[in-house]
Formats: C-alpha cells, structure tokens, sequence
C-alpha cells in the first residue's frame, strides 16, 4: 500500500492528525483505527436492517474491517482470536489456509503498507497487540462465514445474532431439532469456517439425514464431497445486493472525471437504485478491498481507481 494511500486512511475516518498544509476537513465518515473488535461494531451500525425485515443478522465484511484497521496482519490476528483458535495454533485451520495466504497473495501483488509510516501513525504492532480480546475468543462473540462470491469474501457475524436470526428462521419447520442441535453443539465448539463429515458426524453425533437438514435450512453449504461451509440462511439476498452495489459505486468513481472523484462528493451523490446498502457501506469496502486508491488533497480524501 502506498504512503500516499497510507495517510489517507486517518484523515477519511476522522482520526485527526497534524498537516503541514491547507485545511483540515471534517471527512463524512468517522471510525476508530487499532481494535477489529472496535471496528466490527462500528461497521454493523450501517447494516440496514429493515431492508432484510430485521431477518438476516447484520454482516460485515472482512474488507470493511480493513478501511478501519489498516495492519492487516493485525486485523486478522484479532478477527481470528475471536472465533477461537485450534489447540497448538493460534489460527483455525480453516482461515490458515483460505485467509492468511490468499492475504499474503494480495499484498504481494498490490503496494503494501510501508512499516515504518505504519508504526508512526498508528502505533507499533506490539501496541495494538494489546487491544483486549480475549473475550471474543473465550466467548465466542463473532462468527466467520465464507459469503461465496470471492475467494475472500468472509462475512462477520456476532454469534448471538446468528443464532437468534437461525432459530427464528426454522422455527416450526421439520429442520428444527437438527438446526437447535448444530447450534447447542457445534457452534460454542468449533470457530472453524468449515466442517468434515467425520467432525459431524464422529465428533457432534450428527446423522447424514441431520446434515441434509442443515443444508435444508441453509445453515451449511456444500464445500464439496463431504464437506460444507458455515452459512447464514437468506443470505442469498444480501450477497446479490452486495455484488451489485459494490459494481455500481465503482461505476460512480470510473465515470467520474480522470477516474477519480472526493469522498464527500460521493457520499453526497444520490446512490444508484442498485445500491441498497448505502454508500458508506460500500465505501468502506471499497478501501478496505483496495480497489480504490486514495489520495490525501487540501479538499479532501479523493477515491481513485487504480491504474491497470
């Protein structure tokens, strides 16, 4: 990640810091840099609930968490203690090898945070290290699910939430016992984004008609032969307006003049009717994902596609 890219990221989340020139601008967005935990209950307050009739839990994307915490390392090493971690690991398995190296993947082909600018502005790694959170992973308070579309498209879920929108949604439906089973079971005891069938059934005492219930209801997903991914039923709708929308506020920024355009004049654009997410939603995905350069001016952040 650039410099340049690099101390954009406080000044659009309304963290202040001294400049040597021109103006500081009250940015649309605010945020709160250097906890996930922090960043993840931010983000859920732009989750618009009505839309989905308060039926799905509020979701937040990986990529979101990003635009708020910009040590990626970082994000993910608190994200990941939140949903437990496997005995001798301080990683699940599971986001081993589908997060952390397709991470590592990204940020060797897009520029990087330079370390030195990231320890003075944001503080060193070790000081962010110790932001608590040691109650999401003892607790359990987050959940990750693969979303499907991208490779690292994971969703964050609060686990109470989850489970409140799952029970309610099979609730009276022949599914039932197997969904309170896999919740009561399952859920408190393994953070993994997927499950074996050995694990189901060996470890959690599920039968095979159990786990075709799961799938049934939309808990589980087919991974592939004998193997499934954590889901969130009805999510469907969400990923189809995610999509769309996130393609939408890039076509806003792509038509724009020299392909770039100021954050405050996007945020106070009216969205595109595809855009049923709001546009701080999408913008804070935008960054996060880096598909957007951002650039530090005397009039403020401006969003700028990358040159290909």
């Amino acid at each position: 990640m650039s410099w340049k890219r690099h101390h954009l990221i406080p000044e659009t989340f309304g963290v202040k810091r001294r400049r040597k020139r021109g103006p500081v601008e009250s940015d649309p967005l605010r945020g709160e840099p250097g906890s996930a935990r922090a960043a993840v209950s931010e983000l859920m307050q732009l989750f618009p609930r009505g839309l989905f009739e308060d039926a799905l839990p509020p979701i937040v994307l990986r990529s979101q968490v990003y635009s708020l915490v910009p040590d990626r390392t970082v994000a993910d090493r608190q994200l990941v203690r939140g949903v437990g971690a496997t005995a001798g690991s301080p990683f699940p398995n599971s986001w081993n090898s589908l997060s952390l190296s397709h991470s590592a993947s990204r940020s060797a082909s897009i520029r990087p945070f330079r370390r030195g600018h990231c320890a003075r502005h944001w503080g060193a790694t070790e000081t962010l290290l110790k932001v608590p959170q040691k109650e999401l992973q003892e607790q359990g308070e987050i959940r990750i699910v693969q979303l499907g579309f991208d490779l690292d498209a994971h969703g964050i879920i609060f686990t109470e939430d989850y489970r409140t929108r799952v029970l309610k949604a099979c609730d009276g439906r022949p599914y039932a016992g197997a969904v309170q089973k896999f919740l009561a079971s399952v859920l408190p005891a393994c953070g993994d984004l997927s499950f074996q069938q050995d694990q189901m059934t060996q470890t959690f005492g599920f039968r095979d008609s159990e786990i075709t219930h799961l799938v049934n209801a939309g808990v589980l997903t087919v991974r592939d032969a004998g193997s499934w991914w954590l889901a969130v039923p009805g999510a469907g709708r969400f990923i189809k307006y995610f999509v769309k929308g996130r393609q939408a506020v890039l076509s806003m920024v792509r038509k724009a003049k020299y392909r770039e355009l100021l954050l405050s004049e996007l945020l106070g654009r009216r969205a595109p009717v595809v855009v049923r997410l709001g546009l701080t939603y999408h913008v804070h995905d935008l960054i996060g994902a880096q598909l957007v350069d951002c650039i530090s001016t005397t009039s403020g952040t401006l969003l700028r596609l990358p040159e290909t």
